[in-house]
């Protein structure tokens, strides 16, 4: 695999300050390069703080900003932050309202904020998400692991906290968002670690993973490479029996690209769910296509679905200025 790199152990740094230089309105560095934080602090509210394995991009740097994060720690690739970074992240940002963690459900992320929680001196409170339906256990996780639904907690959440939101409120909106959104993901082809040098795993050539994670983790099953709509059919067909009831109404479609599959396949199958999600009676109000939640070069894409009310919309459509997300 041919990757623009000068050294597998540079990478990540070189890279973290490229985005810094090319967002400096936006964004600042923290030492050592430990964390990303919003170039001008508003400790006045709570402040939103994230992370993960680097290898994800944009998540979770490329959604600091106004109306979203405060601050992010990457991790090396697909590894999770240590806790001095996030303790450090949050230090930078937090004030009296309070520091509120988002964190995606991996074992090592969920034991690295939960000591970064203990060693913080502030108030803090942590949320998990774990939107994945396709599997309840894998060797990252213990239960749903925490896919593209991740971005969309932490937009509506941001547009909460930016508007005065305490961190109990803060707490309780993220499990909400987090409760109403369902994601599969399916991969095409593996993507390849820069450490390791090779494909994480294989796929034949006329072979696809229905329900893959973010990281190459296995999914549901690996099948036949059919046509996109039976793939989209495969996928909402996932989340839509995954909902405790029969749902209906307004909702975000968010079809997530992972890192290599371009827009106009993206843009294909977001055509393919909506039309079936129509066909539930869940009318897409409003839809985000792109690669924003990824797993390095992967070919392959997610489907995330969550269910609406007027309150959470108008927090969607709330401005926000990040690096990746803005409007």
């Amino acid at each position: 695999m041919k990757k623009f790199i000068n050294s597998v152990d540079s990478m990540l740094a070189e890279s973290l300050d490229g985005f810094a230089a090319a967002h400096a309105d936006i964004v600042t560095l923290g030492a050592e390069r430990k964390f990303v934080r919003r170039s001008q602090p508003n400790r006045e509210k709570v402040a939103l703080v994230s992370g993960g394995g680097s290898g994800h991009e944009p998540l979770h740097a490329g959604f600091v900003g106004k109306g979203m994060l405060d601050a992010a720690c990457p991790g090396q690739i697909f590894t999770s932050p240590t806790p001095d970074q996030i303790v450090e992240a949050a230090t930078a940002v937090g004030g009296k309202p309070g520091v509120l963690f988002i964190v995606k459900n991996y074992a090592g992320d969920r034991m690295n904020f939960e000591m970064a929680a203990e060693v913080f001196e502030g108030p803090a409170a942590s949320v998990v998400t774990n939107d994945d339906v396709a599997v309840d256990k894998s060797t990252y996780s213990e239960g749903r692991r925490g896919v593209a639904g991740t971005l969309v907690v932490e937009k509506i959440v941001g547009a909460a906290a930016e508007k005065g939101l305490d961190l109990n409120g803060c707490v309780d909106l993220a499990t909400t968002v987090n409760a109403r959104t369902r994601s599969i993901g399916v991969a095409l082809t593996s993507c390849t670690v820069p450490a390791a040098g090779t494909p994480t795993f294989s796929l034949g050539e006329h072979e696809m993973e229905m329900g893959v994670g973010i990281h190459g983790e296995p999914g549901r099953r690996r099948v036949t490479l059919t046509s996109a709509v039976d793939i989209a059919e495969q996928m909402v067909g996932a989340i839509i029996s995954d909902f405790e009831s029969k749902v209906s109404g307004p909702a975000l479609l968010l079809v997530n690209g992972f890192g290599g599959t371009p827009s106009l396949e993206l843009y294909l199958m977001y055509n393919a769910a909506a039309r079936l999600l129509r066909k539930q009676g869940i009318a897409v109000s409003r839809s985000l296509v792109g690669p924003y939640v990824t797993s390095l070069e992967m070919a392959g894409c997610s489907i995330t679905v969550t269910m609406l009310d007027d309150k959470l919309t108008a927090l969607w459509d709330d401005p926000v200025h990040t690096a990746a997300l803005r409007w």
